[in-house]
């Protein structure tokens, strides 16, 4: 008691420099925002539903920053002590915290448990900090309403940096794992910072040093394996073995090979197999083209892969094929690895090939062309992003980018797998005015996978007629394209209309996926 007398005598008098506090204050803002974001954003890579994930996430994170603010009240001697061990604390729980939940997932079976853990563990670590660090400093400063006024400013700053460098900086280059460790390792050092500046004032300064030590090692040599340790887990994911992985500022790609089956994932999601891709992007590509009035000018939405071109390129009357693409580094991985260069034989070097690299959406309301057939070869609507690719206004947009009598082809989910996204996507081209049919087939490495056809003039399914070589597609295989089951039709007049501020296909595409 009389030392704590003692502190705050000597806080009141000015002797203790607060600039340090108030730095801190801003560091522990900016962990903090990150922690966040990391769990939210590995939940929605592992999971789906990244708006679920992270509602989840923030809302069990401000609950437990609540009660963290709660039990601060429990705690009135030796601040200091206590503010370095829940430094030390958060540094080595947020630190392993990546660690943990990838290795919940690709080694158990209780992800969710260990998630909902990990986030209260953090939030209540983290709702200890300020309330721990404002009394500190309102000591010093004997004025509550300033001091509040400086914690919460560089609280708020603090949280605005690490959401901006999360996304933009820390995650394309570090990855989440490395990106958790780095930012334990800043909380380890904040600790270390205020037992060094404020030693006269901790009580356990000799056992507080040891621990320190000892938990910056763990992270230190946690930082440094950190990409092996990634990649043992990321390989437990995958049946084949891992040739290639990267995260890119807009998802992760891994490439895998076992003999002759190279695939291509984006996200965890299957993008192709060199098996039997060719089912699937003669599918795509050749109704659409056999039934457009004219081939001159084609536009592919996705596709980076360069497959889809690789079929357009086999009609000698394309005279140019815009590719618009998001993320360039897929699409210069499959321009420059062997492999891929091998299955599409280089159709992404054809000077015919004209690459964008820009948001799909971003493109259509931009561009001022006429395209004669337009293929729509994007990933399923698994997100909220991908989902305003298969919005009406979307359709909208195409069609208005259509010449007169042109073809749209729109890869469109499984129509078994997920019967109401299948028929949602069908109704939502519909509704734009657009003449529509569907088909689908049998692509081994997806299963049951359909299509969409439309068109801005009425035609025939019955005129198409292949007039370029194919290893699958005949006349008689055409025909049986658009023939569904009964199975696959029963939602065919029961969904609504997918649209920007009414995203049904998503709760449709989640519904019947989570159920496999």
């Amino acid at each position: 008691m009389a030392k704590e007398n003692s502190i705050k005598k000597d806080m009141s008098n000015g002797k203790i420099n607060a600039a340090p506090l108030m730095f801190a204050v801003f560091i522990i803002a900016i962990c903090g925002i990150i922690y966040e974001l990391i769990i939210g954003a590995i939940s929605s890579y592992l999971l789906g539903d990244s708006v679920k994930q992270y509602s989840i996430t923030i809302g069990l994170y401000m609950s437990a920053m609540g009660i963290g603010s709660y039990i601060t009240k429990k705690f009135k001697r030796n601040l200091f002590d206590v503010f370095v061990v829940i430094e030390l604390t958060i540094g080595l729980v947020g630190g392993i915290s990546a660690v943990a939940l990838f290795a919940a997932y690709g080694y158990t079976k209780v992800y969710l448990p260990v998630m909902y853990m990990t986030i209260i563990t953090i939030g209540i670590l983290v709702g200890l900090e300020i309330p721990i660090l404002t009394r500190i400093i309102e000591e010093k400063e004997n004025n509550l309403r300033m001091t509040l006024a400086n914690v919460l400013s560089f609280d708020y700053i603090g949280a605005l940096i690490g959401s901006v460098a999360f996304p933009l900086i820390l995650l394309p280059h570090l990855g989440y794992i490395k990106t958790a460790f780095l930012v334990g390792f800043i909380n380890i050092v904040v600790a270390n910072i205020i037992i060094y500046k404020y030693s006269e004032h901790i009580k356990r300064i000799d056992i507080l040093k040891i621990v320190a030590a000892f938990f910056a090692l763990i992270i230190i040599v946690g930082f440094i394996t950190a990409d092996s340790t990634a990649d043992k887990i990321e390989d437990s994911f995958y049946r084949d073995q891992i040739i290639y992985r990267k995260q890119t500022k807009h998802q992760r790609i891994v490439v895998t090979k076992h003999r002759d089956d190279l695939r291509l994932f984006l996200n965890g999601n299957v993008q192709f197999s060199s098996q039997d891709e060719y089912r699937y992007h003669e599918s795509l590509i050749h109704p659409a083209m056999s039934l457009a009035k004219e081939r001159k000018e084609i536009l592919i939405l996705g596709g980076g892969d360069g497959l889809a071109a690789r079929e357009i390129l086999k009609y000698d009357d394309v005279e140019r094929i815009t590719l618009v693409d998001l993320d360039k580094e897929v699409v210069d991985f499959c321009k420059t690895n062997p492999l891929v260069k091998s299955l599409s034989n280089k159709s992404l070097d054809n000077d015919k090939v004209n690459v964008i690299n820009q948001d799909a959406y971003k493109f259509l309301e931009t561009t001022n062309n006429k395209y004669d057939v337009v293929i729509v070869d994007l990933p399923d609507p698994n997100n909220e992003a991908l989902n305003k690719l298969y919005t009406n206004l979307f359709y909208r947009l195409i069609n208005s980018r259509l010449d007169d009598g042109g073809m749209i082809a729109i890869q469109s989910t499984s129509p078994y797998y997920a019967e109401q996204a299948y028929w949602c996507i069908r109704k939502t081209v519909e509704s734009e005015g657009l003449y529509t049919t569907g088909y689908h087939l049998y692509v081994p490495s997806f299963g049951d996978w359909g299509f969409t056809l439309a068109s801005n003039q009425e035609f025939d399914k019955d005129d198409i007629n292949l007039s370029v070589p194919t290893k699958y597609l005949n006349d008689d295989m055409v025909k049986a394209l658009f023939v569904f089951a009964d199975d696959e039709k029963k939602s065919k007049d029961k969904v609504e209309v997918n649209s920007l501020t009414n995203p049904v296909l998503f709760g449709y595409y989640q519904k019947a996926w989570d159920s496999y």
